[in-house]
């Protein structure tokens, strides 16, 4: 049974394992070719993002952020946390103009903030409303991938959740609003589904011993990683330094935080139904983890 994991670039070690051959013999489904689903309103919930996929025969197991395995749950989807990264507080933050007026979040009630709904960018926006009083009902949320740094300095938006190395080019004409750090650890999250871990789990540790190893040789050969990446050289290079590398085991602190994260996102009305995130997590895969070191 051949098996199918999904790639983008926004998972850098999946990339680089897909792009340096680290897993002879599965089938590598690129994330971006199947598309996102059906279109939906940012200002009413939040979009299947990948998480669907599991269990449509799309693919086995695959990397993303701290949204979409939430999304998955909260669709009755039975999948289960394989590994977490360290904290990427360096990887962004939320934005303005450097010539905007607004100085605080507070400030964005009624504004348009740019961010792709679905993604970690969804749960860095709705923890800093929720620092400010605020909730997701009090702004204008607006759906952009592709070029929301481009509708942030040409004044389209107020406001942008923003990323490396899509802030890299704009950085000067900007400031920060609110840091990733002391808001939430942003981690890479891998996940897969229930009877895949359960009944495969020699292909499951081939697959974590094969990320690990692309985590490996990207902290040891940035420049060599970026290049593996499309877009500017330079600023692939700078984002890949500044990153933690390693798959490590889900941890309660972790549980916790993605906890805090569901609720907020059932209160305001993301998704239709509370979940428990520590339903997804099993101890016999933490060991796995362990193992792969």
């Amino acid at each position: 049974m051949t098996t199918r994991v999904g790639f983008f670039p926004q998972n850098n070690t999946l990339w680089v394992a897909r792009h340096r051959d680290l897993l002879p013999g599965v089938e590598w489904v690129d994330l971006n070719a199947l598309g996102r689903g059906a279109p939906v309103d940012p200002t009413r919930a939040l979009p299947s993002a990948h998480g669907d996929h599991l269990f449509d025969g799309g693919y086995d197991f695959i990397g993303t952020g701290s949204t979409p395995p939430v999304t998955a749950q909260a669709k009755g989807h039975d999948i289960v946390y394989v590994a977490i990264s360290e904290p990427r507080v360096e990887n962004g933050r939320l934005v303005v103009r450097d010539d905007s007026p607004i100085g605080s979040v507070a400030e964005l009630k009624g504004k348009r903030v740019a961010l792709g709904h679905g993604s970690w960018q969804t749960t860095l926006l709705l923890l800093a409303l929720e620092r400010a009083g605020l909730g997701w009902g009090d702004i204008v949320p607006v759906d952009a991938y592709g070029n929301a740094a481009e509708l942030l300095v040409n004044g389209d938006v107020d406001a942008w959740v923003g990323s490396y190395p899509y802030l890299t080019p704009v950085e000067s004409r900007t400031r920060t609003l609110v840091e990733t750090d002391g808001l939430f650890s942003h981690r890479s999250l891998w996940f897969t589904r229930r009877d895949f871990a359960r009944e495969r789990p020699d292909e499951l540790a081939r697959i974590v011993t094969a990320l690990q190893e692309a985590d490996r040789w990207t902290a040891e050969h940035p420049r060599e990683a970026a290049a593996l990446f499309d877009g500017d050289l330079d600023a692939w290079e700078h984002a890949l330094r500044t990153r933690p590398w390693g798959l490590h085991p889900v941890s309660e602190e972790f549980v916790a935080e993605q906890q805090h994260a569901a609720d907020l996102f059932h209160a305001n009305g993301l998704i239709d139904k509370k979940i428990s995130v520590a339903d997804a997590v099993l101890p016999e895969i933490g060991e796995l983890v362990l193992r792969t070191r």
